[in-house]
This record gives C-alpha cells, structure tokens and sequence, in this order.
C-alpha cells in the first residue's frame, strides 16, 4: 500500500498582491488638509524650539547680547512649544492614518524620482516620529536612551525641517490641486467621502482641543483648573512652586549649608555670610520661571541685584558677564554664565526668598538666580560663587 502527501492547490496570483485599501479618507485631500495643520505645528515648534536653544546654549558673539525683556518671553514661547509639539502628536498620527495604504504601492519602486520620494518621506517619518516622542518623554523627565538630549533633540529638529521642505517641494503639485475644496484635484475626488473627512477633520481638531485644554493650564495659569494630563500643575510644590531637581537629588543638604559663603570674585574680591546678604539693601520683583518641560509660573521673588553685587567686586554691569557656581555636586547646568545683559538687569536677583518666605532647600536655600526672559534650567540654585568674567 502506498500512501500520497495531500496536494494543497497553488496560489492564485491575485493572493500574492498588495492589499487593497477602500476607504474613502486615504487620499490626497485629507493628507492635505491634515498636513497644513501639522506642518503650522512643526513651524512653531521648530522657531521656538531654536529660541530655547539659543538661550539656553549661546554662541560667544551673542552671549552679551540676550535681550532680557519682556520679561514673560521665556514662558510664552516655551509653552507655546511644548504645546504645539503636543498637538503634533495627534495631527501627525492622523497624517500617518491617512497615507499608510501608499507603503503598500506596487511596485514599490517604479522609478530613480520615486525611490528618492520614498526615502525622502522615510526620513520625514522617522525623524518627527523620534523628535514628538523624545519631546514628550522629556516633558516628563524620562530618559531611557543613552545619548544626551537636548543636542540630539536640536539636531534631529534640524533634519524634520529639511524633510518637510523637501517633501513640500516634491508633493507641490499634488498639494496645489487639493489645497482646498473647489481645487481641481479635489473635485475629482467622490463626492461623498467629502461629508466623512469634515467629520475626521473636526474629529481631529477636537482631539487637539481636549489635549491642550488638558496641558496647556501648565504654562498658561488661567487655564490650571483643566489641567489634568500634564506632568505639572502650576501650584503643586513647595511654597507653591514645582521643583524640578531636588536637594536631595543635587546632593545639597542642610548640614552641609552651615559654613555657607557667597563669594565674589573680581578685581576687588569679596564673601558674604547670608546675615550679611539679609543686611544689604534688598529688591522685590515678581517673576515667571519657565522650565523647558514647559510649565512655568510667576512668583515674587526678593534679593539683591546681581549688578549690586558685581559693582562691589569692581566689575562693570552692562560690559562683564558673571559664571554662577552651585553647590550640586553635579549636572549640565551645575555652571552657568549669564551674560553681560543679564547682569545688568534691575530684574535680576540672587533671590533669598520666595512668595514672602526665605527659601526652601528645594527652591535653593540659600540663595539663587532669578532673572528675566531665561530659562529655568539657567536659574541656577545653592548658589555659592559668582565670578567677574
């Protein structure tokens, strides 16, 4: 007896096809329409982005030259930033819903100017997919890659740039002929499917509402009370102020703030106890501080003015830059130069209390910068040295 393997019927060719995508969304009308929403998101996100770098990572010719008003600047175009980069994730996944089917094209590649379409808008996935995502993971302070931040995160911003100007120039008839709804391309488009992506589009425009109404209370203070989804809340903290970095995580801690010296290097060097700090003659001013996580507040600061301390050590507010030292044992911004503007700001203190009361340990007992259109991260904290440069 003998026995025979079943025989399993070949495929038919049609099986060996691409798939086949029938809605009525996936065309180049809803890519359009989406994409002018996302590409407004990325500008801003890019233009504001380049003023947080430039702040906070100045060249030597513009370190002096930092305007230091207004004052909120900072705070207006972080929030922005981190806002806008929010409702880019909604608008960019909404993008990617609705061209998806072209990764299934057949044949993949039909020319050289198609493969260099294909990669061009590769890269463009690839990069604004990293930037959205190591932007939001950041907001929330965490860092599960190895590489630093905020120089990667510059740099990869640079590259979504690039893509989408390329893929501007490249889809700039496609886009032209589905600008709008009376647009030729447009017109070609079944006539029903115009009734669902007004619904999409509103769809996805209430998506980017809710997510800023939840978020955006972390900068923009009126609107605390929706401020649900944000890693922040303008009020959480210790004499109502968030504290990003710790004492304890700065490796600052009371015992070692006993012999505690401010001192003053310049031409006429000098140090200070902080009862000789209390006896100066002393400056209120309220203030926001703006962290580039993206929440911010204002608060009312009290110190002495830096320039004060500056003209003491013979130095020359308006012409000297100053390096600030803290006390933390380590981090990026354990250094900071303020620059020559900064300095001789009547706004910029070495604050000794906040809302009314001497510093918290977390707030940066004993002293700490406070200044006017400058990052968080730059408002230094345990200060113990201030240099004439």
């Amino acid at each position: 007896m003998t026995f025979r393997l079943p025989r399993h019927p070949r495929p038919a060719r049609s099986s060996l096809r691409p798939p086949t995508f029938t809605g009525g969304l996936h065309d180049a009308r809803t890519a359009t329409a989406v994409g002018r929403w996302l590409g407004v998101a990325f500008a801003v996100c890019f233009a504001t982005g380049l003023v947080s770098h430039y702040l906070q990572h100045p060249p030597d010719w513009l370190a002096d030259h930092l305007p230091t008003r207004p004052s909120w600047g900072y705070r207006l175009t972080q929030g922005l930033h981190v806002a806008t980069g929010l409702a880019a994730i909604v608008l960019l996944l909404v993008k990617l819903w609705a061209v998806y089917p072209r990764l299934f094209v057949w044949p993949p590649v039909r020319s050289v100017r198609h493969a260099l379409e294909r990669l061009s808008v590769a890269l463009l996935v690839a990069s604004a997919v990293f930037q959205l995502l190591t932007g939001l993971l950041n907001i929330v302070e965490w860092y599960p890659w190895p590489f630093s931040f905020v120089p990667v995160h510059f740099a990869v911003a640079w590259i979504v740039a690039g893509s989408i100007l390329l893929h501007i120039a490249v889809k700039a008839p496609e886009i032209a002929a589905h600008w709008g709804r009376r647009s030729p391309g447009t017109l070609e488009l079944p006539a029903e499917s115009a009734v669902d992506r007004r619904s999409l589009l509103l769809g996805t425009g209430a998506a980017v509402g809710v997510v800023t109404l939840t978020t955006v209370g972390q900068s923009f203070t009126p609107l605390k009370t929706f401020d649900l989804l944000a890693p922040r809340h303008p009020d959480h903290g210790p004499q109502g102020l968030p504290v990003n970095r710790t004492a304890a995580a700065a490796g600052v801690s009371e015992r070692g703030l006993r012999t505690w010296r401010l001192e003053v290097a310049g031409p006429r060097p000098y140090a200070l106890t902080l009862d000789d700090l209390l006896a100066m003659p002393r400056s209120a001013v309220r203030l926001p501080i703006a962290c580039v996580e993206g929440w911010s507040v204002a608060a009312d600061w009290a110190g002495v003015r830096v320039r004060d301390l500056v003209e003491r050590a013979g130095g020359r507010p308006g012409r000297d830059a100053v390096r600030v030292t803290s006390l933390e044992a380590s981090g990026s911004y354990r250094v900071m130069d303020m620059g020559a503007e900064y300095v001789e700001d009547p706004l910029t203190l070495l604050a000794l209390g906040l809302n009314g009361r001497p510093l918290s340990l977390d707030h940066g007992f004993p002293a700490r910068i406070i200044a006017p259109n400058r990052p968080g991260v730059l408002q230094t904290k345990w200060v113990h040295r201030l240099e004439v440069l």
